[in-house]
């Protein structure tokens, strides 16, 4: 079967030096680079050492062939929105991010597929990069759970949604500034704890705040999947029917009527939590996406998927590839 695999991130090895061309600090460089990997880091310290297949499309490729993934969807390591800088120095870096991704993407056409970044922050240059997006041959946009811990229901984001609506550009929702990450800095917990909390601040966010009833045509997959959300959803529904008040101000749909009309990565680290899944989300909404080249990542990408059996050889095309063409908006590759 045919195998495209939606999470996935890259970063170009040579980085400008944003903070001296802006002026300010925050933005990631590399350093300490050898052959087999390098340190990212901000403000001076060292935020994460990655290795080659972060930016090298050839060990990248050998791990596809390994795995035997055929296609993978290119997206930009969350740490790189930079939505909280100036928003035409973010649309500099956005910029960059996208010609480098478009780039790979056209040296390997059979390999790879590209998602771009926008600076969320500015509507209007925000629309104007997903429009250049489009222009260059990406096939759709990543963006953080929250910008600048504006939840993703904000009027501000409407304009955008529509833009990418018009546009025929789906939305990749990854996790990112999770919520109380100052408190809970020990044991990796804002990782552990904070991103599958953050995932499921981003789709109730976009329930209650009905953007999939003013969007009807916008498709959106969330990153882990769907973080805490799928197990939670009665919760959500209760609050719904008990305090009508507090959660159906802006849409008062019951948010498990939602279920399936939105996609989610596959990236659930268990057999049990993936049967879970589908069951509650339907075989036509979760998508095979592994997290690659992270730790926390799919070691062997869409194992889970091909080894169980629980799962038929339909439901399994489905997840390998047909739910991503259908997110991606693609007829084949």
């Amino acid at each position: 079967m045919l195998k495209i695999d939606i999470h996935t991130h890259i970063i170009p090895k040579e980085i400008p030096d944003f903070s001296k061309k802006f002026g300010y600090e925050g933005f990631v460089s590399m350093a300490n680079e050898t052959l087999k990997k390098a340190d990212m880091m901000i403000f001076g310290e060292k935020f994460r050492t990655i290795k080659c297949n972060c930016w090298s499309v050839e060990e990248r490729i050998s791990d596809m062939n390994k795995h035997k993934i055929d296609v993978q969807v290119l997206s930009p390591i969350p740490v790189m929105f930079c939505y909280w800088a100036r928003p035409k120095d973010t649309l500099i870096v956005s910029q960059f991010l996208n010609d480098f991704i478009i780039q790979e993407c056209q040296k390997y056409p059979e390999n790879f597929i590209g998602l771009g970044t926008v600076p969320m922050q500015d509507t209007k240059l925000s629309i104007l990069e997903l429009e250049r997006c489009k222009k260059i041959g990406l096939r759709g946009i990543e963006i953080g759970s929250n910008i600048n811990n504006k939840n993703l229901s904000d009027n501000d984001f409407h304009p955008f949604y529509e833009a990418a609506e018009e546009l025929n550009m789906p939305l990749f929702i990854h996790p990112w500034e999770m919520m109380g990450m100052s408190q809970m800095s020990k044991y990796w917990l804002p990782w552990l704890v904070g991103m599958p909390a953050e995932t499921s601040r981003a789709i109730c966010s976009m329930i209650f705040g009905g953007i999939f009833e003013k969007f009807p045509n916008l498709r959106v997959a969330f990153a882990h999947g769907g973080g805490s959300f799928p197990h939670i959803v009665g919760r959500i529904e209760k609050g719904f029917l008990e305090r009508p008040d507090l959660c159906a101000i802006d849409n008062q749909i019951n948010p498990r009527s939602y279920l399936g009309k939105f996609y989610v990565d596959s990236l659930v680290h268990s057999q049990e939590a993936l049967n879970y899944l589908i069951k509650i989300l339907g075989p036509n909404s979760v998508i095979l996406g592994s997290d690659y080249p992270f730790p926390l990542g799919e070691k062997i990408p869409g194992k889970a998927i091909e080894i169980s059996s629980n799962i038929n050889d339909e439901v399994k095309n489905n997840l390998l590839n047909k739910n991503a063409l259908n997110w991606l908006g693609l007829k084949k590759i």
